[in-house]
């Protein structure tokens, strides 16, 4: 009898050891993280559908390091990725109504996100939709898009 509960303890042990490891995440900051970047994106789309591409830009790293993929092909950093909106998006009634419908948050680093998601544009001109992937870094205790693919 004293085997049964000597077994006992060390299987309830190894158990609870077990399921407090499966609740930990290997990123402690995993919500907080993905909260700023929803929120940052937000507030994106409300500088984009006010007509303020450069305020819009701001969530992007403010380097050449940046790189930006559509369907014309890669763009190389922060001034390129800037001049190519104001060619496509000459005005307002270009531009529209912005809003983002976040799907995927992959944490690949304590400062690196992966984020899938769908951007649709609400437009006199036409509405245009369709799928984004990005990659953001925190930097400076801020995240900003280091990569991002539309198409």
């Amino acid at each position: 009898m004293k085997n049964f509960f000597t077994l006992l303890a060390i299987y309830l042990f190894i158990i609870s050891s077990l399921q407090a490891q499966n609740k930990e995440s290997p990123f402690s900051n995993y919500e907080s993280s993905k909260k700023e970047i929803a929120n940052m994106m937000l507030q994106q789309s409300k500088d984009w559908s006010n007509g303020d591409i450069e305020s819009f830009m701001e969530g992007y790293i403010k380097s050449d390091d940046l790189k930006f993929v559509g369907s014309k092909g890669i763009t190389h950093g922060w001034k390129q990725t800037l001049e190519n909106y104001k060619k496509s998006y000459p005005g307002k009634e270009h531009m529209g109504i912005l809003t983002f419908n976040l799907l995927e948050f992959d944490q690949l680093a304590k400062d690196v996100f992966l984020v899938i998601g769908e951007f649709h544009l609400k437009r006199t001109v036409g509405d245009a939709n369709g799928m984004f992937s990005i990659i953001l870094k925190q930097i400076d205790s801020k995240w900003r898009i280091i990569a991002d693919h539309s198409s």
